[in-house]
């Protein structure tokens, strides 16, 4: 088959898939089990992949879009909440918050305590959530 066999033919295959994805979002969190960690802000870093399923068209309209700024803020204001004991379960929490927007499909979400480990660049946890079909 040559390309111009397809010449003029509408495309029907899936739906576009779109990431949208927040890498190395830095923030303060009251967050670990050891009692020492109860009493000090911990830096922490955030990665997001949100994967995307919208056949609406973007038309260049922001409206139309997964916002990262909005994910980013809801992440910050979910961290500053209160004190968090597992790195596991803000990864999970951050997934659901991702996955309150309908047209994310898929999310991964690692969140990293940099310096948690004296001989580690970094430790932490990455989870994927997706949605059940149908």
């Amino acid at each position: 088959m040559n390309d111009q066999s397809f010449a003029g033919q509408r495309r029907t295959a899936t739906p576009a898939l779109r990431k949208v994805f927040i890498d190395a979002l830095e923030l303060e969190a009251s967050i670990g089990v050891w009692p020492e960690e109860r009493t000090r802000l911990q830096r922490i870093r955030v990665h997001v992949e949100m994967f995307v399923v919208d056949e609406r068209p973007l038309a260049d309209d922001h409206a139309n879009t997964v916002c990262y700024d909005e994910i980013a803020t809801r992440i910050e204001a979910m961290v500053n909440q209160g004190h968090i004991n597992l790195v596991e379960t803000l990864a999970d929490r951050i997934a659901d918050l991702c996955l309150d927007d309908p047209r994310i499909s898929l999310v991964r979400v690692r969140v990293e305590k940099p310096g948690a480990l004296a001989k580690a660049l970094s430790v932490g946890v990455e989870v994927q959530r997706g949605r059940t079909p149908g």
